[in-house]
């Protein structure tokens, strides 16, 4: 099951940068995972600073 990124998002793109996969792209304002992409590392939870990563 892919990471998803709730509405506390506040698009900072820290997230973006640690995702090995390049899972993690804008949309509508806020970053998204592609749950295609996503491998479930777990690498973006640690990175954002508004904890709005989780599985």
């Amino acid at each position: 099951m892919a990471y998803k990124i709730s509405d506390a998002c506040v698009n900072c793109s820290a997230c973006e940068a640690e995702c090995p996969q390049a899972a993690i792209s804008e949309k509508d304002g806020k970053r998204w995972i592609d749950p295609e992409k996503c491998v479930d590392c777990g690498a973006c939870t640690g990175a954002c600073p508004v904890e709005a990563i989780s599985q």
